[in-house]
């Protein structure tokens, strides 16, 4: 019989109940734990999302604070080259830091857009301005591709353009990704589609210095957009992710590949189809070679002078990356010519008179050399600056029988040759003699030479020492056509036409004698060519004789130092001074004597105004280059202020009333608006203008300054042309059969040779001479040297132009006279008579100035005195010059000493 337990006893429960009891109680405990795991868990997991979502939305707030306003792209102006165009509208030159052609969003092919949006972007018509799928496709191809490789980038074109216009930065981070997507999203919400596109196809860079698709297609092709096909838009459109590795020319094989991808992806999204993908493929990549204007061949000095006057009107910014189109007056035939002819003639001179200054350099080679050597040799040989193109660097093959051995058809790189064609010659028998009279050629001299075309032979050249300029111009607008400033702008950027200050010498003179006619003083006037002295100088006339009383036709022909002495005493060195100061010729000038033979400074430039002024009737020339400057759409922003205008001829003032009737310039861009009136932005004060209608008759109005009356213009040019005929110049005028003047120029010691000179519409000066002065030789003056580069420069403007003769003005009258010296012709006032001399010495005489009055107390008493005070440290800022030889107790001259103290000859 079985016992039950009490119930209240634990132990007296069956074993089953006992079990379930007892797991109970001890599962309770267990239960309690987890528990309080589960909810310790669930309070740190809300705290850190709590945290993390803090930390987050500060971060979030730090980039979004940080953010650019994408506002700005609303007006996208990228930065875009401005270009230079020569008078017939021909490219010059290419003025950019980054070398961008803009195109327009509908000039754009579509090719070209789906090229780039296939290999790029290929959901951009549907994204909002980033790819999730992309970037989760891109972050987990990067962690299994390990360490130590750059991050697969999965940016939308969108984001390339955050990043490229609004960032500015390419670093790899979170932070510049994140950043980059939220204004990648801020952008697709403020510009639609095809704006973003338009941004990013004329920002992203492209290899070889081309800045967007219009610059690229230029650069690898040579071709506008429109003419790519297939093969070509998708190269373009491969360079993106690495124009560097994709580079044709370098990575031939690599391009073609990234090419090909291009394709296959056009033909994916439809863009093209398989078949046309397989043709594009079969295409070979080729590249074409193309050269940047930058600038045209011989038109650099022309070019930098416009791109200067451009920095200092608009900036840098502004210069080069603002998209400007330059009208300039250059015209390209001219100035290569001239370009040509002062090389030339530099050459000459620095042949007859420097002799041979030897190899560029000697390479000691094994004698005698092989082909193989010599060119390996020659190759590693730099060529020296301001080697013409047309010359080639050739190595000494034998010294003596002068065979020289040289490259053709090389290519430099970094100055070195590489590639081309060995070819061998002889140096010309000439040439040989020439070397030889200063030091033989020996095997391995790296010489100079110009092979000579139908010919085995070759001549050897060098580059001269000597320096010159020249400058030709519009004598009646002021348009300078041409400008050369040196043998070569790769050697020496300085531009000895517009930035050397040099003495003019006797050129000076015809502004002294212009101030004698606006005084009245006619050109049969007579002054005493006889010895003079001031103080210690002692001037005499280059030739070391005397006249006696010689005309002031005579004088000026035949450039006498002591007569226009004389004529500057009697008129007054201030005088003298504001004549040539209102010509634009010098901007000041000390009122001394020795000035007026030109012992002053000044330009090329300078002095191409001042004689124009002449050829203009004494109106105020002042040279430009630019026509006028447009800005990127199109609109004239500048044109110089020529000072002539086309009116109605009922309009103009009778002669002699000036520009008092008020009438202004008509100008096509010009308000049409009352002066004065409401809207006219002119004070009351300025002239009104005045609307043609096809009833009136143009005429032109003339509004320049005055700086001397036509009437005495044209009597100094009268003067200038018997120069020519049977003057100084007469080298300058040999075979020019149209009507000329002009008058040399020799300073200091043969330092500088000049010959300014012009015809009614066209005016030309040449200077010559050494950077660092110093004599160019006994002898050696203006006429010799400058005047018969004139001769050719202005034979080559004048070529197909129709003859024009200089009008006479009303109020002169020319003469055929003699003038003591032979027969000539003057223009003479009305009340002039021809050859007639008038007293003029109740006026104030050379002879009674003293040494104050003429400034001959500044001047040294030695010639080595005078050439250290050359450049500026005499008083007042005058140039000196040596003292010449006196008549008693000369001092001895030294070769080629200028004894007029400034201008000889």
């Amino acid at each position: 019989m079985t016992r039950t337990p009490p119930s209240g006893d634990p132990d007296s429960s069956p074993p089953h109940d006992r079990d379930t009891t007892r797991s109970f109680l001890l599962g309770r405990p267990r239960f309690r734990q987890w528990r309080m795991l589960l909810g310790t868990a669930a309070a740190v997991l809300l705290v850190g999302s709590a945290g993390g979502a803090v930390v987050v939305w500060s971060q979030y707030q730090s980039i979004v604070a940080d953010l650019p306003t994408v506002d700005g792209l609303r007006s996208y102006q990228p930065p875009v080259m401005s270009r230079l165009y020569a008078s017939d509208d021909q490219l010059v030159a290419e003025l950019a830091d980054e070398r961008r052609v803009f195109v327009p969003s509908n000039a754009i092919p579509d090719r070209v857009k789906s090229a780039f949006i296939a290999a790029e972007d290929q959901k951009f018509w549907t994204h909002k301005g980033v790819d999730p799928a992309a970037i989760i496709r891109a972050g987990l191809t990067d962690l299994t591709r390990g360490r130590g490789r750059r991050p697969i980038g999965a940016s939308t074109i969108t984001q390339q353009v955050a990043r490229v216009m609004l960032l500015g930065s390419n670093a790899v981070s979170f932070k510049r990704k994140a950043k980059e997507a939220f204004l990648a999203m801020r952008i697709e919400q403020v510009l639609p589609k095809e704006k973003i596109l338009e941004i990013y196809l004329n920002e992203i860079y492209l290899g070889n210095g081309a800045y967007g698709i219009g610059a690229a297609a230029q650069t690898y092709f040579n071709k506008p957009l429109d003419q790519l096909d297939n093969a070509e838009v998708a190269f373009l459109a491969a360079l993106p992710k690495s124009p560097t590795n994709y580079n044709p020319a370098r990575f031939p094989d690599a391009a073609r590949g990234r090419r090909n991808w291009v394709l296959e992806r056009m033909a994916d999204i439809g863009a093209i189809t398989q078949a046309e993908a397989r043709m594009a493929e079969a295409e070979p990549l080729v590249s074409v070679s193309y050269s940047r204007p930058g600038p045209a061949p011989g038109s650099e000095w022309f070019a930098e002078e416009v791109r200067r006057e451009l920095l200092e009107k608009y900036g840098q910014d502004v210069t080069m990356q603002g998209g400007l189109d330059v009208h300039t007056s250059l015209d390209l035939p001219l100035q290569r010519a001239a370009q040509t002819i002062l090389q030339q003639g530099l050459m000459a001179y620095d042949r007859q008179h420097r002799g041979w200054h030897g190899p560029v350099t000697h390479l000691n080679t094994p004698v005698p050399l092989t082909q193989d050597e010599w060119v390996r040799a020659l190759r590693t040989v730099s060529a020296p600056a301001g080697m013409l193109d047309q010359w080639r660097l050739a190595i000494v093959l034998d010294g003596n029988k002068g065979q020289v051995g040289w490259l053709e058809g090389s290519v430099v790189r970094r100055n070195v040759a590489q590639g081309g064609e060995p070819h061998t010659g002889q140096i010309q028998p000439k040439d040989m003699a020439w070397v030889r009279r200063a030091r033989p050629l020996r095997t391995g001299d790296i010489v100079m030479v110009e092979p000579q075309s139908g010919q085995s032979g070759v001549a050897l050249m060098q580059i001269p020492v000597v320096e010159g300029a020249i400058v030709t111009m519009n004598a009646r607008t002021g348009r300078v056509l041409a400008l050369v400033g040196g043998w070569s702008f790769q050697a020496s950027q300085f531009d000895r036409a517009t930035q050397a200050l040099r003495q003019p010498g006797s050129s000076f003179k015809p502004f002294v004698y212009l101030q004698a006619m606006e005084q009245g003083i006619s050109p049969s006037q007579e002054f005493d060519d006889s010895p003079v002295s001031y103080g210690t100088w002692h001037p005499n006339n280059y030739e070391k004789d005397f006249w006696g009383p010689t005309s002031l036709h005579d004088a000026l022909r035949e450039s006498r130092n002591l007569v226009t002495i004389r004529l500057a005493a009697h008129l007054g060195m201030n005088t003298v001074a504001d004549t040539a100061i209102k010509l634009g010729l010098v901007d000041s000038m000390p009122h001394v004597l020795p000035a007026a033979l030109g012992a002053v400074e000044t330009t090329v430039l300078k002095e191409a105004g001042a004689y124009a002024a002449l050829a203009a009737g004494g109106r105020r020339i002042t040279p430009t280059l630019i026509d006028d400057v447009q800005d990127r759409d199109g609109h004239v922003i500048w044109r110089p202020a020529s000072g002539l205008s086309l009116v109605a001829a009922s309009s103009l003032p009778a002669a002699g009333a000036g520009a008092a009737n008020g009438v202004d310039a008509i100008h096509p861009d010009a308000p049409q608006a009352n002066a004065g009136g409401a809207g006219s932005g002119q004070p009351s004060s300025q002239p009104s203008v005045v609307v043609l209608t096809p009833q009136d008759l143009p005429a032109l109005r003339d509004d320049r300054p005055v700086a001397a009356s036509e009437q005495s213009a044209f009597q100094i040019t009268t003067m200038l042309q018997d120069v020519i005929r049977r003057g100084t110049g007469v080298r300058a005028g040999e075979g020019i059969d149209t009507p000329i003047a002009g008058k040399t120029g020799t300073s200091q010691n043969f330092n500088d040779a000049w010959f300014a000179g012009y015809t009614p519409e066209l005016v030309t000066v040449v200077w010559v001479g050494f950077d660092t002065p110093q004599s160019l030789g006994r002898n050696e003056t203006g006429g010799a040297i400058a005047g018969p580069l004139w001769n050719k420069v202005m034979k080559a403007a004048l070529k197909d132009q129709p003859k024009l003769d200089f009008a006479a003005p009303d109020g002169v009258t020319l003469v055929s006279y003699d003038t003591g010296r032979g027969v000539a012709i003057d223009a003479f006032k009305d009340g002039q008579l021809p050859g007639v001399s008038a007293n003029l010495l109740s006026n104030v005489d050379a002879q009674e100035l003293s040494a104050a009055d003429t400034g001959a107390e500044n001047m040294p008493d030695s010639e080595s005195d005078m050439a250290a005070s050359v450049n500026g440290s005499g008083p007042s800022g005058a140039a000196a010059a040596s003292p010449a030889e006196g008549n008693s107790a000369p001092p001895p001259a030294p070769s080629g000493g200028d004894i007029g103290m400034g201008g000889l000859y």
